[in-house]
């Protein structure tokens, strides 16, 4: 079918309070230039944003001669409740909020005459949602158009039958019987072709290449796939990659063991909402691989075509996950109203997503559904299983199961009622009217009492109540039902429940990060634990909870809770920089030996609490300037026997590494200077070293723009850091920066602090250790002038937007 993009020209409005109407190109998030208040009854789980319902609306021509032919919508999101109208007839309606769908709306359509669609997109329903959701049509939205002889939309599927010979069958659906060609492609150049006849709107092709290029994570080759049918052309890119799974080799791919060292990543792009923007989706892929992940789980939720396609190119694995409650609501208007009715047509948009995207390799069913120690949910999780087998028989199927709370909400703990929601909403509003401050007497309700408790009490108290005999009762029956168990903090059961179940296996769907060390090396002897997903790979915005540590000079919170954006537990910061975490994680995936130093804030005197969703406070850097004298807790990560900490030459400390560790920790007093540590072998011969050094004295704002030219209308993410003349970090500098931005609009513009005065769409932010970062989206033509200013002085970017070439 013809493919039309249908993303420009829509008209957004409120439908409550502010009635303005403003022109707005898709993808679009309406929530993220919402007030925050502590009157929001999603409170911290959406980051304190009020909700709203919006209608988007677009007018466009259909011709005459168009009569006749088929026009299918696909929206691939929009949050939530969903309702689409034609020339003001309800053409259809789907209410979750994260899957992709499809409308046939050549009955509505006036031809040689304009065209209304109008799109209700309501989030006013708080709370709904345990995370930000965004609200709108966030994700793009696309016009089909078929002629009489057509390949339906995904009516092209491929697989691979084996990679040694590199076999695949393309399975090509048609509007009615004819010939179909088929070319397959490899960088622009055809590789082979086939022709067949579709008999029963159906061909099947099985083609040998020959000398293929396999895709895997370190060579992700694509082919291109060309079907014709009549004038109609369809175009699929896909991989060559044979998927195997069993207890006695583990998960293969093409014939080699692949050990999931995975990140848990949300939808949102952070400064830009929920905002599916292909060059974000990209970016947090590329990040993740640089920083040694190979493997990422949508949580918890279906993720965007963007992020497939950037895995596809960047050799990123998938777990694609479908939701996060199946009847039981964890929040009073979430999603488990309607999974029952809708579930079974949600999965097969997931599939239809996904068949072609050599990167998914696995799909998970739900997270941290309790209904799994039920009767009731274990045949769902039976049914749902066998329902993935049926549309896709190449995949396997999971689902993440929280096993020390799932047995608590068996017996009663924590368990949602509308009763106890509804409380909690109360208090909420009475503690927003009180100085803003919330009631003490605040009752979580649903998951957020597993965090809080988990907070409260600590990642060991989770990891052992796991190992509790009654958690084995609740989860084998639904584990038996699914293809992969999937452990969420559960790493202490893995030994036990290789032994006791000999053909279980065993993904770690959520954990710590400071479990990653000795999730890998159980994983490399046993290939009975396939992988690791640890919460969080990168930042979000919500769901702040309890698990985010900050000092008091970042933190808000004392007077004023709506000031907390995130959780601030992500291994990459919201801005998409690593963390000393990632480092730490880069070393126990032995991707680095190391060392690499890591230094908590040296000026920073209050004890504060780590929850098990963050590892440390710790930066790296030593430019601490005005500290000298102070005390200095330094942590070092490598693979090595010893580690010995120098400043300035002089030997301030040796550590031999624990067993089952990466990572020591040395105290000292800070000096300016040079911090270097060295790492030994058994033998004392050094294997590795790495020096931070303190920044000079004169100051400057650096402007770091990620590519030196931008597409037009395409985004230009801006990292702005307080260094010295040769680059080196300042993480003291507070300033409060402002952005203008000449050709181009302000997209985003914020810091990775957790906590956040306004929001990402206000022109002004404050530094967050010398750090920033803006997002704008460039002109059509010309050059974009990005200008910060401080409390001081100016800075000026200037960035050429691309030239197109036409014809």
């Amino acid at each position: 079918m013809k493919k039309i993009d249908f993303n420009k020209d829509w008209i957004c409005r409120s439908l409550g309070g502010e009635k303005r109407e403003y022109q707005v190109t898709l993808p679009h998030d309406a929530m993220i230039r919402e007030p925050r208040t502590a009157e929001s009854r999603g409170a911290g789980n959406i980051g304190w944003y009020t909700g709203g319902d919006y209608e988007y609306r677009k007018c466009f021509y259909v011709p005459e001669e168009e009569n006749g032919k088929t026009f299918i919508l696909e929206f691939e999101g929009v949050y939530h409740n969903a309702e689409v109208y034609v020339n003001g007839e309800k053409a259809g309606f789907r209410p979750y909020g994260y899957t992709n769908f499809y409308i046939n709306i050549g009955k509505y359509l006036k031809y040689g005459e304009e065209n209304e669609i109008r799109v209700i997109a309501r989030n006013s329903d708080q709370p709904n949602s345990r995370w930000y959701p965004g609200t709108g049509i966030y994700r793009p939205v696309v016009l089909y158009i078929g002629e009489r002889m057509y390949i339906p939309v995904n009516g092209v599927r491929i697989r691979t039958v084996s990679s040694s010979p590199a076999v695949v069958e393309i399975c090509v659906k048609t509007s009615c019987p004819g010939t179909v060609d088929v070319e397959i492609f490899k960088d622009g150049k055809t590789v082979l072709s086939d022709t067949g006849w579709a008999e029963k709107d159906e061909a099947v092709f099985r083609m040998e290449i020959s000398d293929a290029a396999l895709w895997s994570c370190e060579t992700p080759e694509l082919y291109t796939c060309k079907v014709y049918f009549g004038d109609d052309i369809a175009e699929e890119n896909f991989g060559i990659r044979e998927l195997k799974w069993d207890r006695n080799h583990g998960l293969t791919i093409n014939g080699n063991r692949v050990i999931l060292k995975g990140a848990c990543i949300h939808h949102d792009n952070g400064l830009l909402g929920a905002c599916a923007f292909p060059e974000a989706e990209e970016r947090k892929i590329r990040i993740l691989k640089e920083n040694g992940y190979n493997a990422v789980r949508s949580a918890h939720y279906p993720c965007s075509k963007a992020l497939l396609n950037a895995c596809d190119r960047l050799g990123m694995l998938v777990m694609d996950e479908y939701v996060d409650v199946w009847y039981i609501h964890k929040t009073a208007y979430d999603y488990a109203g309607d999974v029952m009715k809708w579930y079974q047509e949600d999965l097969k948009d997931m599939v239809e997503k996904d068949y072609n995207h050599p990167s998914v390799i696995m799909y998970s069913t739900g997270n941290e559904v309790s209904e799994t120690a039920q009767k009731k949910g274990i045949r769902l999780t039976a049914e749902m299983t066998r329902l993935l087998h049926e549309l896709d028989g190449t995949r396997p199927v999971t689902c993440g199961i929280n096993i020390f709370f799932n047995f608590l909400s068996s017996i009663g703990f924590g368990v949602y009622s509308d009763e106890k929601a509804k409380k909690t909403a109360e208090n909420t509003e009475k503690g927003a009217l009180l100085k803003n401050k919330p009631s003490k007497k605040k009752k979580t309700v649903g998951s957020e009492f597993y965090n809080t408790l988990a907070c409260m009490l600590g990642d060991r108290f989770m990891k052992w109540g796991a190992t509790l005999y009654p958690c084995d009762l609740k989860t084998r029956d639904a584990f038996a039902n699914m293809d992969i168990a999937g452990y969420n903090y559960g790493i202490n059961r893995y030994y036990h429940d290789l032994k006791k179940y000999p053909d279980r296996l065993i993904l770690g769907t959520e954990t710590f990060c400071k479990d990653a060390y000795t999730f890998y090396e159980a994983a490399k002897e046993n290939p009975g634990i396939i992988g690791d997903f640890v919460w969080a790979g990168w930042d979000y915005i919500g769901e702040v909870g309890e698990g985010c540590a900050e000092y008091s000079d970042y933190n808000f919170n004392g007077e004023r809770p709506e000031t907390q954006m995130t959780g601030g537990n992500g291994r990459i910061d919201l801005l998409g920089k690593p963390r000393a975490e990632a480092a730490f994680t880069r070393v126990a995936f032995d991707l680095e030996k190391g060392p690499k130093i890591a230094v908590w804030p040296v000026y920073q005197k209050e004890n504060i609490h780590i929850t098990g969703w963050q590892l440390t406070k710790a930066l790296e850097s030593w430019s601490w300037r005005g500290c000298a004298g102070m005390d200095a807790k330094i942590e070092v990560y490598a693979r090595a026997h010893s580690v010995e900490l120098f400043l300035n030459g002089i030997c301030i400390g040796k550590k031999k590494i624990p067993k089952k560790s990466c990572r020591v920790i040395f105290r000292t007093v800070y000096g300016d200077g040079k911090l270097t540590a060295v790492s030994y072998d058994k033998a004392g011969k050094e294997i590795g070293r790495q020096t931070l050094c303190t920044a000079e004295k004169e100051t400057i704002l650096k402007l770091l723009p990620e590519a030196e030219t931008v597409k037009p209308e395409g985004l230009i993410f801006l990292p702005i850091r307080y260094t010295d003349k040769q680059g080196i970090w300042k993480p003291m500098e507070k300033h409060r920066l402002t952005v203008k931005v000449e050709n181009g609009s302000l997209e985003g513009l914020g810091s990775a602090n957790a906590y956040k005065e306004g929001n990402y769409t206000d022109p002004v932010t404050d530094t967050y250790y010398g750090e920033a970062m803006a997002i704008v989206r460039a002109g059509v033509r010309g050059t974009v002038k990005i200008t910060v200013s401080d409390e001081e002085n100016t800075y000026i970017t200037d960035i050429p937007v691309e030239k197109t070439i036409y014809g």
